[in-house]
């Protein structure tokens, strides 16, 4: 479904308002109206992922740096986007070392799995995109830590 916005800014963030008749397909085919709905979207022929979120009561579609690059537009443009809700499953796989250390540590693994969902991600997509193993080891260390109630990790106060 196309669509066709101007882009907007809140904060340091990018974003699109979709028209209620776009939003009310995508709910339709997501059986659902709260909560972040996971999108496909296509700009000059490129496809994204993306996630609506409704914030400040408005559902906006971020738009990052690669996406307007790509439409060679920014803020105060209007940008023409295919959009769909994504059926896709989408999980965040946990690093092989990640994995291995919370196995070995039932205190770090029992706390890593009452953290929020969104949380978890946010721990595993870090450690995903670190390029060396030296960086690797050292943060899973510090995840681990922090999953102990010892450190800071990823910016986060002790648990």
């Amino acid at each position: 479904m196309k669509l066709s916005g101007i882009i907007y800014k809140i904060g340091i963030n990018p974003y699109v308002l979709l028209p209620p008749a776009v939003l009310k397909r995508i709910f339709t085919q997501a059986g659902k109206e709260k909560g972040h709905i996971p999108v496909n979207i296509i700009i000059n022929k490129k496809e994204f992922i993306q996630t609506l979120v409704k914030y400040s009561g408005k559902w906006r579609l971020y738009l990052n740096g690669p996406m307007r690059k790509t439409a060679g537009k920014d803020v105060g443009d209007r940008i023409e986007i295919d959009i769909e809700y994504d059926h896709g499953e989408r999980n965040t796989p946990i690093h092989p070392m990640l994995q291995e250390a919370l196995d070995k540590n039932k205190i770090a693994k029992n706390n890593f799995l009452k953290l929020p969902p969104s949380r978890q991600k946010e721990i595993a997509r870090y450690i995903n995109n670190l390029k060396t193993e030296e960086s690797i080891s050292r943060n899973v260390e510090r995840a681990i830590g922090f999953l102990q109630g010892k450190d800071r990790f990823v910016g986060r106060d002790k648990l």
